[in-house]
């Protein structure tokens, strides 16, 4: 008998033990150093195409991992930048496609009362398989599709560690 009660007291254990395990979750996330790779590659290529941009990184919640800004970039790159970043980590999409969803959809279109979001080409999720780790977001190239491309030739840079 007490050994019946032993193995009861052990299997209600070790269900309780799951059902915790259950409510914790493992997530990825960005790392300080990846950010600034990618910042850094992201300002490099803007500015092989003359444009003076402000890069900025956020972890998946948004927060602010990185932020580089080249010589003569405006300062309203840095608001632009990090808006850009904060909208594709939360939306998990690049803002370009965003823009141009909202510009179809009357529906879509009220993403922008959301603080922080700014529907303008230039952010650009950073992913690690599937899992959104992060986003970079870029203001100060001449048109946000040109933004993107520096983001994308940024994450290209750095697709080795993204695996």
């Amino acid at each position: 008998m007490r050994k019946i009660i032993h193995l009861s007291a052990l299997a209600l254990l070790a269900t309780s033990t799951l059902a915790h395990a259950q409510n914790i979750r493992t997530e990825k996330n960005i790392s300080l150093e990846l950010a600034n790779q990618i910042a850094a590659a992201s300002v490099a290529a803007c500015s092989a195409k003359g444009y003076a941009v402000t890069a900025t990184v956020v972890d998946r919640a948004g927060g602010i991992r990185a932020v580089q800004r080249a010589d003569n970039a405006g300062p309203h790159t840095l608001a632009a930048s990090l808006q850009k970043a904060f909208t594709s980590a939360s939306a998990r999409n690049n803002t370009q496609a965003m823009m141009e969803a909202a510009q179809k959809n009357p529906a879509a279109a009220n993403l922008v009362h959301i603080p922080g979001f700014l529907l303008l080409g230039g952010g650009v999720p950073v992913r690690a398989g599937n899992d959104v780790i992060g986003a970079v977001g870029i203001g100060g190239a001449p048109g946000g599709h040109l933004d993107e491309q520096c983001a994308v030739a940024a994450l290209e840079q750095v697709k080795d560690q993204l695996k």
